[in-house]
């Protein structure tokens, strides 16, 4: 049985991390963990080991793999699970899709809340980073399901059940976690002041410029999330984050990578031992008819026959009749100990769509989309200096040389799903052309966290995708609007049913995939 199977027998287990990372910080007494800000800092390990869940494998298969990493066109698995009938092709898998939830709810929000309490007043700096850690977790989960817990976690109502924030309260409630933090850390880098979690810190080593960094372009990917939905608000929080005087992340030194020690990264463990993910057939006609070198960097030509060392993807949604099939397509590339979650470029890119936005601070956008480029090039050892002047180079078409319906092979020239916008920045294109410009090299340089590129995909239309060939949704999603979000958790509608029934009026929309979330506008 694969583990994606076997995993999802385990809903009810414990918080699933590192042994190391497992251990009740609650057992010591106050005083033991007061020693070296233990009490604060225990709980917040944790949580930046269970945003993206480094370990057991088969967790971040479904707390991520086969969600956003398989929807935003990263990648796709050769393995045709419960038959071939699952999220790939829009039959969605409840035991699986509770697992984004479920870990937050057991391995963030507790230990966030504890360290909170603890901090208080007394340690600014822990509470402040306790904050950015929260929304660096909880606006994932908001952007897979909408409607989350959060201002109200910890509140049992008179019935037991516990009240759901709309996405609309969460994402402001963000955004005022964000302010209050970036001022209290901006003050205490300004002022050198001692670095106090730096024994706790696996991204940046206590640094709080860093954080600060961070912070500023997680408030500014946020406030962008929501341009469609609230443009004032997006305008106000996008122009607070470029005017901080410590800035956004700008160069690969900066990049929000959570070191796992010697764990090892969780795709290794689903790509090389159990064959359980490969590349998405978007990468493969995005990367080929760019001719871009970062293929070499993200994954491994193919051992097929029938395309031997060419780089090979599949296409999410096809008929899948054994593993086998699709199994020496290309894989992915073997991946430091680290969890990628933000990167310089993402900064870059983001600036160049405020520029195009007209929002204040944000500098120019070809200035900025050219360093996006050329950070994610500088990231993997690469020069982005020919590539950059490119005006002329495709996306290329899909074929599917294994393909088992002839469905399968509808990319090709002139197909409404293939995109013809080209490399280098063109002042004179309108902009609806810029933002296709920007967002389809931003997800090229966002690889491989898949949730932040199927939010990118959802909310700007960008990169262009390849619809599912075979829908089993019944009718709730479409084939040409993709899948939009996840069901409710089924650990939630067996627990807090009430809640769960005020989060659907919430969302507007029936709790299916075919629903909108709140910043999701057409």
């Amino acid at each position: 049985m694969c583990a994606v199977m076997a995993g999802s027998f385990l809903l009810g287990s414990c918080t699933k991390n590192f042994q190391e990372y497992n251990t009740d910080p609650y057992g010591l007494s106050s005083s033991q963990l007061t020693v070296d800000f233990k009490l604060l800092g225990t709980p917040l390990q944790q949580v930046q080991q269970n945003i993206y869940v480094a370990t057991p494998a088969w967790n971040t298969q479904l707390q991520q793999n086969l969600i956003g990493d398989v929807f935003s066109g990263y990648m796709c698995p050769p393995t045709p699970f419960a038959n071939n009938i699952n999220n790939m092709n829009y039959a969605l898998v409840d035991g699986w899709n509770t697992f984004p939830w479920d870990d937050a709810y057991s391995s963030i929000m507790p230990q966030v809340k504890s360290a909170l309490v603890s901090a208080g007043k007394a340690y600014p700096s822990f509470y402040s980073w306790a904050k950015i850690l929260r929304v660096e977790a909880m606006h994932r989960v908001s952007d897979i399901y909408g409607p989350i817990i959060y201002t109200h976690y910890g509140q049992v109502n008179s019935d037991g059940s516990v009240t759901y924030d709309s996405q609309k309260d969460a994402y402001y409630a963000f955004f005022a976690d964000l302010d209050s933090a970036i001022t209290v850390l901006t003050g205490l880098a300004q002022s050198n002041a001692l670095k106090t979690f730096t024994n706790f810190d696996y991204v940046y080593g206590g640094d709080y410029t860093q954080w600060v960094k961070f912070a500023n372009t997680l408030r500014l990917r946020l406030a962008l999330h929501i341009v469609k939905a609230d443009a004032a608000k997006a305008k106000l929080e996008g122009e607070k984050a470029l005017a901080n005087p410590l800035g956004l992340l700008k160069n690969a030194d900066d990049n929000f990578n959570i070191n796992t020690g010697a764990t090892t990264h969780p795709l290794n463990v689903i790509n090389n031992s159990w064959g359980d993910i490969r590349m998405g057939a978007p990468m493969e006609s995005y990367l080929m008819g760019y001719s871009d070198p970062r293929a070499a960097k993200y994954f491994v030509p193919a051992a097929d026959s029938a395309v031997l060392n060419q780089y090979k993807g599949i296409r999410q949604g096809i008929n899948i009749d054994a593993k086998g099939r699709y199994g020496s397509f290309s894989q992915l590339i073997t991946f430091p100990n680290q969890v990628q979650l933000m990167t310089a470029a993402e900064a870059w890119f983001l600036k160049a769509e405020a520029a195009v936005r007209g929002w204040t601070g944000a500098g120019t956008a070809q200035a900025n989309y050219e360093s996006g480029i050329k950070a994610s090039f500088a990231q993997y050892g690469l020069d982005a200096a020919t590539y950059i002047t490119d005006a002329t180079s495709k996306a290329k078409p899909y074929t599917d040389p294994k393909a088992v319906t002839a469905g399968q092979n509808d990319v090709l020239a002139g197909s409404p799903y293939l995109s013809t916008i080209t490399i280098k920045w063109d002042a004179a294109a309108t902009t609806e052309q810029q933002l296709e410009r920007i967002i389809t090299q931003k997800w090229l340089a966002m690889y491989p966290d898949g949730q932040e590129a199927w939010t990118e995909f959802r909310r700007t239309g960008y990169p262009k995708l390849f619809p599912v060939v075979i829908n089993n949704s019944g009718g709730t999603i479409s084939t040409t609007t993709f899948i939009r979000r996840i069901n409710f958790a089924s650990s939630e509608k067996n627990t807090n049913p009430a809640g769960v029934t005020g989060a659907i009026t919430l969302l507007g929309g029936p709790d299916n995939g075919g629903t909108r979330l709140w910043w999701d506008k057409p």
